[in-house]
């Protein structure tokens, strides 16, 4: 069992003089929040170095899981770790193969992750990155459940292709998953414990990386855009290199729908890669991340927006721009009580590329 500590309170006192710190251990960083950042009352730094992702809260707001990977600690790909009360985190998956998207079942005693490890033993070699930024889509890529108290690994969702990127809704009843089952990449619902499997997207391209609204009615997700112009020869060119498991997101928008594939509408119409979205706590807004502003060649700088699920009423969130690789905010998720915003950021004293995850006190 691998275990690393998240910073300790950096000023004796510094989770008193505010609020309540969320999730222990946590630094205060309210010297890291940007000018413009007018959302973010106070600001805690959890984790320190590596790239640390894709933190999600308990459905108690207590605890958070996410994915990291350490280099310099040994951990080569990314290993799924939940918080502690003592201020660390335990490491959950094995070991073996990589990680990616986790999340709280309901009730709190166990995580769901996708993983390799019935594939790969070590870590699977990098994308193929000889046509530019891909991402790799392991067919090998299963959906399995952690007891945190017995260690109990179960397979939930498995079976022909890639499995991977599941959430659960907070009504606590169905889950919304990504998956090639059908040929393409789309999204499928389910119950929590994998029963009543259900296709929710059926049209070319990318649909992934979904979350419930808070009712459980609608889901938001990212979607890959398709030009007009050339709209045939970018199909053939994602299906080509679906063939071999890799995807192109560096266009992708913002849609909502209902929870049944229905009513499908797109709310981002921005260009370039629109990902990480999340419904607010009420579910009149959407925040997410977004390089649309970014106007260099690769456009590197994420920053956290929000918009009306209509489309209307952008707004932007973060404004980190730090030197170049560091210029990251994203995947963002309310505190289920929607007092904190959980996000990963470059922001930091760290080296390029070093990802950490931070929590914001939200106004």
């Amino acid at each position: 069992m691998i275990r690393f500590t998240i910073l300790a309170c950096a000023l004796l006192g510094a989770c008193a003089t505010a609020p309540t710190c969320p999730i222990s251990g946590g630094r205060l960083a309210d010297d890291l929040i940007q000018p413009g950042e007018v959302h973010f009352k106070h600001l805690w730094q959890l984790t320190d170095g590596g790239e640390n992702a894709e933190a999600y809260w308990s459905f108690g707001g207590d605890r958070l899981v996410l994915q990291s990977r350490r280099p310099k600690e040994g951990v080569q790909c990314d290993r799924i770790y939940v918080t502690e009360d003592d201020a660390t985190t335990r490491q959950v998956s094995n070991g073996r193969g990589v990680t990616t998207c986790s999340y709280f079942l309901p009730g709190d005693e166990s995580v769901l992750f996708a993983s390799t490890h019935s594939g790969h033993e070590t870590c699977p070699e990098p994308p193929d990155r000889s046509q530019g930024y891909v991402w790799q889509i392991h067919s090998e890529y299963e959906i399995y459940t952690r007891d945190l108290a017995s260690g109990e690994v179960r397979t939930l969702i498995s079976g022909l292709g890639y499995d991977a990127e599941a959430t659960i809704s907070p009504t606590g009843d169905r889950m919304v998953f990504t998956s090639t089952r059908s040929g393409d990449i789309e999204l499928w619902t389910c119950n929590v414990d994998g029963s009543d499997m259900r296709q929710v997207t059926d049209e070319p391209g990318y649909d992934g990386g979904a979350f419930f609204s808070h009712d459980g009615k609608q889901l938001v997700w990212r979607s890959t855009r398709f030009s007009d112009d050339n709209r045939a020869e970018e199909i053939a060119e994602y299906r080509a290199l679906l063939e071999r498991d890799l995807v192109r997101p560096s266009r992708m928008e913002i849609v909502v729908g209902k929870a049944d594939g229905s009513e499908r509408r797109q709310v981002t119409d921005l260009g370039n890669a629109n990902f990480a979205p999340f419904f607010f706590p009420d579910d009149q807004r959407i925040i997410f991340s977004s390089n649309h502003h970014d106007t260099h060649r690769p456009a590197m700088n994420f920053d956290l927006f929000s918009i009306r699920p209509d489309g209307t009423d952008l707004q932007q969130v973060t404004f980190f721009d730090g030197e170049r690789g560091k210029q990251f905010d994203s995947f963002p998720m309310f505190s289920p009580d929607g007092r904190f915003l959980a996000f990963s950021s470059n922001r930091g004293t760290g080296e390029a590329g070093e990802t950490n995850v931070f929590i914001a006190e939200w106004q």
